[in-house]
């Protein structure tokens, strides 16, 4: 998701003060990227020997600064399906860091009525836990706290935006699984087209194979969400042209680019959204926090973040 534009932005960003610059030449990083590359060589170490990190010589910024942004998204998808299978979000010990740490508002337990898709949302938030861990790890000290999360009105807005529902109409993505399926496509496959632009930017060995490692798992969350939506559209076709929907405000707020898609309709399916050479295609957090702020500006706040997510890395495309 790191292209040209996104490197330039983010290090202007890296460099707003001396204040920044320095907490950035002394976080500490470690191994391992989900949402976020790690855009310069570091010297080499093991995954169970934190690195170092900070700015390379051209101003890059530093590897905490970009696990930290990975960090941010990480909490987001832990607090949504763990309140979803449990009702009850983090433990406090894992929200703590820098930053302002903020309030999870909405979520409670789903009323499952589908087995598999009671187990397959544990799975999902027992993996989501464990990257906030890995992360929070990985991070130290230098680790930021969960911002404010909204998981009650923001998905409203989405949801009206998308066209799911009218204009003074309440979505609620825990009131049963077809809506917490909707809500969860949301998700997904915006980490896993963030994942995917990492790749090309890691150039420490040790730490390309740990973000392969979260990209597969991000992946394979996609697959399923995507997989049990189609299945759920052969007898309901009406959620294939919500699916629809919700991709398409997905491509309204992150630029001129009409990458995302759908899942198919009864006649085709699509659950591996690819380009034309079978690939997945790729987002830059300005274009990530597009989506999570459900904006379309440069702003540093909104949406499912009402108080902007932590670290430097902060600012919608």
């Amino acid at each position: 998701m790191f292209d040209d534009k996104f490197i330039t932005n983010a290090i202007k960003r890296s460099g707003e003060t001396a204040l920044d610059r320095r907490r950035l030449l002394t976080m500490a990083g470690i191994a391992g990227v989900g949402a976020a590359s790690l855009l310069v060589a570091a010297e080499p170490a093991t995954a169970a020997t934190p690195a170092t990190t900070g700015s390379s010589p051209s101003g890059a910024p530093s590897d905490a600064s970009i696990l930290n942004f990975a960090l941010n998204l990480e909490y987001l998808e832990a607090e949504f399906y763990l309140r979803a299978v449990t009702g009850e979000g983090l433990p406090d010990n894992m929200t703590t860091g820098t930053g302002t740490r903020g309030p999870v508002t909405g979520g409670r337990k789903v009323p499952f009525k589908t087995p598999v898709i009671r187990k397959y949302a544990q799975e999902i938030a027992s993996d989501e836990k464990n990257h906030v861990a890995f992360l929070r790890g990985a991070l130290g000290s230098a680790a930021v706290s969960r911002p404010a999360i909204s998981l009650d009105a923001s998905f409203t807005a989405a949801a009206t935006a998308a066209g799911l529902i009218m204009p003074g109409q309440k979505f609620d993505p825990y009131a049963n699984e077809l809506n917490f399926l909707f809500a969860a496509f949301l998700f997904e496959d915006v980490g896993v087209t963030a994942y995917k632009g990492a790749a090309p930017f890691i150039q420490n060995k040790t730490y390309l194979d740990a973000a392969a490692g979260l990209l597969a798992v991000e992946a394979y969350h996609a697959g399923i969400i995507r997989t049990t939506l189609y299945a759920e559209g052969i007898f309901a076709p009406n959620v294939y042209a919500s699916v629809d929907k919700l991709s398409n405000a997905r491509d309204s707020l992150d630029g001129p680019t009409d990458d995302d898609q759908g899942i198919g309709n009864h006649a085709v399916a699509n659950l591996v959204p690819t380009d034309a050479n079978s690939l997945a295609y790729s987002r830059t957090t300005g274009q990530v926090l597009n989506i999570v702020y459900l904006n379309p500006a440069p702003v540093r706040s909104g949406g499912f973040f009402p108080a902007g997510v932590n670290g430097s890395i902060n600012t919608s495309a």
